[in-house]
């Protein structure tokens, strides 16, 4: 939720945010508005109830009529008090609703537009020619099901579209992948935490997660969500609480399944597990001061181009544009990989920079220094992917050879255990 003194202070930039996102800057005038009103109520109410205070030792020195009367009066004013009091806690609901509808202010320099507006920030690797080597490239799922590694068809048996089982080396190649992220995100100091997937409505909510989401699982008998990310359970490690970022930012690493409807991906991605329900992802998650937050999004995109260089793929990073963005991200990097049998790069990556959007939600504080004045500040919050399932897509159609094996790429050997897999099928 963004901060509702930036608003006061300075709307036009929350209406120039809001219109880079394509949303709706009248919104603006809505908030000041309900702000207005709740100030007004609010002192309204704090102010007769200062009076009522005033009424007890007033009744009790009081005699005859005159104590009738006060009684009378502190009655009546105990009545107001409590109209007052529920105007002002209506004048604040209704602020805090309009204030969810605004998605985190952006970071100067997110292009504006939609999802095809994106800026290029790099290019790295080349694609591969296959037709100079002189074949076809198979897609992954037909790589999947020769090398035994993925079989869709008894996922769907078991759990319907969209699900798939990992076999054989395909278990391991997913095992190794979150292995080699999860290393990397240690050597970088980063605590590796196992986290809950599913978590209470308060932090699904916290993390902006409901605002517009269609695609979340919700178990309706235990008001539980599945989270679609670890990046939810993180976010709320530290819920209402006053951490110590004096030594740095609190970086942690979690290892989960993820759980995601795809309610609006009707007939996209139907073929392989590019786009499916369930599938594993290591996240990693900072909690750090806000003015160090933009140097912390760029270690992390970082981290990430370690991850894929390691992999060996080509890929592009992006810079999306506002209205692709999200509630919760203030600027977002996505890292792509060039997938040969669609011809066009395809999200393994995003890094997001979500400010103190978050963090205000969830009541994450720090103490401020000496200095600095008395009293808490809210953090800010980032989050970046080093490995999913998905990756394997682009590890096998980039490293695939004509007669269906598929190279490891080198710094992955240690952590599967083969150089090379090898069909097991014809």
């Amino acid at each position: 939720m963004i901060d509702i003194k930036l608003v006061r202070q300075s709307p036009d930039v929350v209406r120039a945010s809001q219109q880079a996102r394509g949303e709706d800057p009248g919104v603006v005038d809505a908030i000041l508005a309900a702000d207005g009103a709740r100030r007004s109520s609010l002192a309204e109410f704090e102010s007769l109830r200062a009076q009522q205070k005033s009424f007890g030792k007033r009744v009790a020195a009081a005699r005859g009529a005159d104590k009738a009367t006060l009684v009378a009066q502190a009655k009546e004013t105990s009545e107001r008090v409590k109209e007052l009091e529920s105007a002002s806690d209506a004048d604040g609901a209704e602020l805090e609703t309009l204030l969810r509808r605004v998605g985190n202010i952006i970071i100067d320099g997110v292009p504006t537009g939609g999802e095809d507006d994106y800026v290029l920030r790099e290019t790295v690797g080349t694609p591969r020619d296959f037709a100079a080597e002189g074949f076809e490239p198979r897609d992954h799922l037909d790589l999947g099901e020769r090398l035994g590694a993925i079989d869709m068809e008894r996922g769907a048996k078991v759990g319907g579209a969209r699900f798939y089982f990992l076999t054989g080396v395909g278990a391991r190649l997913e095992l190794a992948l979150l292995n080699m992220g999860m290393a990397q995100a240690v050597d970088h100091g980063f605590t590796p935490m196992i986290t809950p997937t599913l978590v209470r409505a308060d932090i699904m909510d916290g993390t902006g997660y409901l605002d517009a989401h269609d695609d979340v699982y919700r178990l309706d008998a235990d008001d539980l969500y599945l989270t679609g990310t670890s990046e939810v359970a993180l976010a709320g490690f530290h819920a209402d609480e006053i951490i110590d970022l004096s030594n740095g930012p609190k970086r942690y690493a979690g290892w989960s399944a993820c759980y995601r409807r795809e309610a609006g991906s009707h007939g996209k991605d139907t073929r392989g597990i590019i786009r499916v329900h369930q599938f594993h992802k290591v996240e990693m998650f900072s909690y750090c001061r806000p003015e160090e937050s933009e140097a912390e999004h760029e270690r992390m995109l970082q981290w990430e181009k370690d991850m894929l260089a390691k992999v060996e793929l080509p890929y592009r990073v992006i810079d999306t544009a506002a209205g692709d963005l999200g509630g919760p991200a203030a600027r977002k990097f996505d890292c792509e990989a060039w997938v040969p049998t669609q011809g066009r790069y395809r999200e393994l990556t995003s890094t997001s920079n979500c400010t103190t959007f978050q963090a205000r939600r969830l009541g994450v504080r720090e103490r401020l220094e000496q200095g600095q004045g008395p009293g808490t500040r809210t953090v800010a919050t980032l989050n970046g992917t080093l490995a999913t399932t998905r990756w394997i897509v682009a590890i096998l159609e980039n490293h695939q050879q004509a007669d269906g094996s598929v190279v490891v790429p080198r710094a992955l050997r240690p952590f599967l255990g083969l150089d090379v897999l090898t069909p097991v099928t014809g």
